[in-house]
This record gives C-alpha cells, structure tokens and sequence, in this order.
C-alpha cells in the first residue's frame, strides 16, 4: 500500500477529499510556522488547490531529495513560489475562458484512456472552469493536456528527478470514495495516475 502525506491547506473538510482505500493511505499534515515535515517517511507528497506555497518554498531542498530517491508528487495547485522542481505555474488572465478548450496530447502512461476530455472544459455549459494559467513544463515532461493555445495544463515530468511528478495548473483533484465506474472523469483522472503508481517499482512501500 502506498502512504501518502498531503500537505493541509487547513480547509474544512479536506480530509473528505483524500480518503484512504486499498491502494493508498492518506496521512494529513498542517502548516504552521514550524512547518518541517518528514517527507522521506512517504511515497507520496500530495499537495491541494490552495496550499500555503510560501511555506512549500521552505522545504524546497526536502521536496527535490524526496523525489530524487524516486518518490512521487502530486500538486494540483496554482505554486507561485520556486518549490517544484524543474517547472513553474504561471498566472494569466489575458485569455477568455468561453475560448478555453483542452487537448490530449502526450499520455504515455494513458491516464485519459477512458476519460471525457469535456469534463475538463464545461462545467453547466460555461468553459474554462477547471484549471488556472498554465505550467512553464520542464524540459522533456509529458505535457498531458494543453488548452487552446497550447499551454500546458497538466504535466506528467519523469525526467528531471529519479521520481515522477503529476501537475496540474491549479486544477483541483482529489481521491473520492466511490466506486470508478461511478466517478466523472476528473476523479477518474487521479485514481489512474495513483494506480500507475503502485507499478512503479520504487514507489512499493514495504
């Protein structure tokens, strides 16, 4: 079973989003000004839509060595400090979301296999709810899916560190109860990438 630490962005009920199951076991850790967590205790860092990014920027040397031994982090959040390795989100509001559409287009580990790329774009027929700005992607990442002026949303990057990293531009996911066959293809889209996971050799937590 995978052990997972998801840094709290201390919004009720966050724990509701991240629920443990056979796969994977989610433990909770709060910001505060002695923020230090042991990341090498893990498999795996989640961090959530609207994390404290300032605090993240802190314990940017722990995040790249935690990676560097071949772990894996999830941030669906929009970081605006310098804390992941070898990409930035960037902020821009220059584009109008009614223009927003998403488009697979590098997805070698075929996380959108059974997904409607639509529930990505509309939600109750207005455009460009879900993610935020795009991602600045590193070099050689998988860019998963870009939008209408091809910029990258969400970055799958298994090249910059021994580890491997799954980004979204501050598009929320979440680890939903419920059985696959019941989910909308956003949750669907995180439980693909946590099952990659458990393939992956050095994520096989004793």
């Amino acid at each position: 079973m995978l052990q997972a630490l998801v840094i709290s962005n201390n919004i009720f009920g966050i724990e509701g989003y991240y629920q443990s199951n056979t796969v994977i076991q989610y433990h909770f850790y709060k910001v505060t000004k002695n923020f230090q967590p042991n990341l090498q205790a893990y498999d795996v860092l989640v961090v959530p839509n609207g994390c404290d990014n300032v605090a993240m920027l802190t314990i940017k040397d722990d995040v790249q060595t935690f990676l560097n031994s071949g772990k894996a982090l999830i941030c669906c959040d929009g970081w605006f400090t310098n804390w992941v390795p070898g990409n930035q989100w960037r902020m821009d509001i220059s584009k109008k979301t009614i223009d927003v559409r998403y488009f697979v287009k590098d997805d070698p580990y075929q996380l959108f296999n059974d997904l409607d790329v639509n529930e990505f774009i509309f939600s109750n027929g207005m455009s460009g709810y879900w993610a935020c700005g795009y991602i600045d992607a590193a070099a050689g990442a998988h860019v998963v899916l870009e939008d209408t002026w091809q910029r990258p949303i969400i970055v799958v990057d298994d090249v910059t560190t021994n580890g491997i990293m799954f980004l979204t531009a501050s598009g929320p996911l979440g680890d939903i109860n419920k059985p696959y066959n019941e989910c909308n293809s956003i949750d669907k889209l995180y439980k693909n990438f946590i099952n990659k996971l458990t393939t992956i050799k050095n994520l096989q937590h004793a």
